[in-house]
């Protein structure tokens, strides 16, 4: 009995510093991983987020919006064309030289948020909106609106 006793309070104890240790992912975190990676030059310091694999796809994408994107990479691969997206989604740039980035969420309830980021690339201003849904997986991106359209738009029927 006293065995069981302290078991069980063994397990509470590594239950919370467990939980304690991998604290849930906001909106904002999830974010800021992303965008961390593109300060700087995409020749030199920021090298941007490679979505060259379904599991990379899959790690910042919801999974319709990921399904698009990979059907739509095999389809092109088969066709020896170049896919919809033929840029980077989260910079709307295919080169870029990015400084200033804010990352504002405008709204966020548990299951989706909002967000808006800046940045200037080439010292320009320019304005990106995502939508974010949350998932067993985490947070992840299930559209992204630039000036010319949406990353969902790419994949309508035409």
């Amino acid at each position: 009995m006293r065995r069981l006793f302290y078991l069980a309070v063994v397990a509470c104890l590594f239950g919370s510093l467990s939980a304690t240790a991998a604290a849930p992912e906001t909106p904002n975190i999830f974010l800021q991983g992303i965008y961390s990676h593109y300060k700087g030059n995409d020749q030199t310091t920021g090298k941007g987020i490679f979505l060259d694999k379904p599991s990379d796809i899959r790690r910042y994408f919801s999974d319709d919006l990921a399904d698009l994107i990979i059907a739509d990479d095999n389809a092109a691969a088969k066709r020896g064309d170049v896919p919809e997206l033929d840029g980077d989604p989260f910079v709307d740039a295919q080169d870029w030289e990015i400084t200033d980035i804010a990352i504002h969420i405008d709204s966020e309830t548990a299951a989706a948020a909002k967000a808006t980021v800046t940045f200037k690339n080439f010292k320009e201003p320019h304005t990106v909106r995502l939508d974010l849904v949350k998932t067993p997986k985490g947070w992840r991106i299930s559209d992204i609106a630039w000036k010319e359209g949406t990353f969902r738009g790419l994949y309508k029927k035409k």
